[in-house]
């Protein structure tokens, strides 16, 4: 995978964190909304560790 595709993926995963958190505010039920919050943060965790992933190809030490 390139650098463009990787951002691309961390970007997608950013968007799908966010739409699954506006889901998760609509939700009237409780243990979805839990559910949603936390396949959110998931994404959100995994998309922030290929951000890291990507600056150290940019920029190797």
């Amino acid at each position: 995978m390139n650098a463009g595709e990787s951002q691309g993926r961390t970007r997608q995963l950013r968007e799908k964190a966010q739409e699954l958190n506006k889901a998760a505010e609509r939700s009237t039920d409780p243990e979805e909304r839990r559910r949603l919050q936390e396949k959110a943060r998931r994404l959100q965790e995994q998309s922030e560790q290929e951000s890291k992933t990507d600056d150290r190809n940019v920029f190797p030490l």
